[in-house]
């Protein structure tokens, strides 16, 4: 029953989406640039709902929460973040995310594996603010991961 409700509002999320899309595509005399720019922005967010109501959100923020305890277990100090960066954009394209930077699973994973990692006061502090890139609400997301039960 709870996946069916999150169904309904991801379908009625979608139609709003297209319908706004829809309407902005009617201006294009105005500017076929910015009509172009609105569909384009709805179908990421179509794409965005389908892969977390398929379940794929909860697999990727468990791989990403994988990869970096793995990454913070074997990393020398001081971490080469291009190089995590990199691994997680890997681990996104296998899981058919292209917008992973803005995906709340992959702070929400980065905190459960600093959570697993014992990573605590200022080296978590530290972790957090570089891994958000100082980002408030991915900085929220990462917090919310490393305070879950899972």
């Amino acid at each position: 029953m709870f996946s069916f409700n999150r169904f309904s509002l991801r379908l009625a999320s979608s139609s709003l989406v297209f319908a706004l899309s829809a309407c902005s595509f009617s201006h294009s005399s105005d500017s076929s640039s910015d009509s172009s720019n609105s569909i384009s922005d709805s179908s990421n967010s179509i794409s965005n709902s389908s892969s977390s109501f398929s379940g794929g959100g909860a697999k990727y923020e468990a791989d990403v929460a994988d990869y970096t305890y793995a990454y913070l277990k074997s990393t020398s100090s001081p971490p080469d973040y291009q190089d995590y960066l990199r691994g997680l954009s890997d681990i996104a394209k296998k899981r058919g995310i292209s917008d992973w930077e803005d995906d709340a699973h992959t702070y929400k994973g980065i905190g459960k594996a600093l959570k697993k990692a014992g990573i605590d006061g200022v080296g978590y502090e530290t972790y957090k603010t570089n891994f958000a890139g100082s980002d408030p609400s991915k900085m929220q997301e990462i917090q919310q991961g490393y305070d879950s039960r899972d």
